[in-house]
């Protein structure tokens, strides 16, 4: 089984078109919680990374500079360098990304 990292990029501040879905900071919290009951004891990590203030690890900083550039939905969740949720990130396909990297459901 690989280990998933899986970003979560986002902003304090909403995008004007994702109003009414809920923030990045809470998107990530709650994918931490129900992937951590989905996958319980296998090993994934969830970073939070603020667009307007991303850390220096270039790849990181580069993926929060598309975000803005190309006015995409955030929360943008991101895995292995692959959008496979944007705006309201759908849990399905999070868990299906997951099961291909060989994680168990419970």
């Amino acid at each position: 089984m690989k280990h998933a990292v899986l970003y979560i990029y986002g902003a304090e501040q909403l995008c004007a078109s994702c109003v009414n879905l809920p923030s990045a900071k809470e998107t990530h919290e709650w994918l931490l919680a129900a992937l951590s009951r989905k996958f319980p004891n296998q090993p994934f990590s969830i970073e939070y990374v603020d667009i307007h203030n991303p850390p220096q690890t270039e790849h990181i900083k580069q993926f929060a500079e598309r975000v803005i550039h190309e006015d995409l939905f955030y929360p943008v969740v991101v895995l292995d360098g692959e959008i496979i949720g944007e705006g309201n990130p759908k849990l399905k396909n999070v868990v299906s990304k997951f099961e291909e990297y060989g994680y168990l459901a419970e």
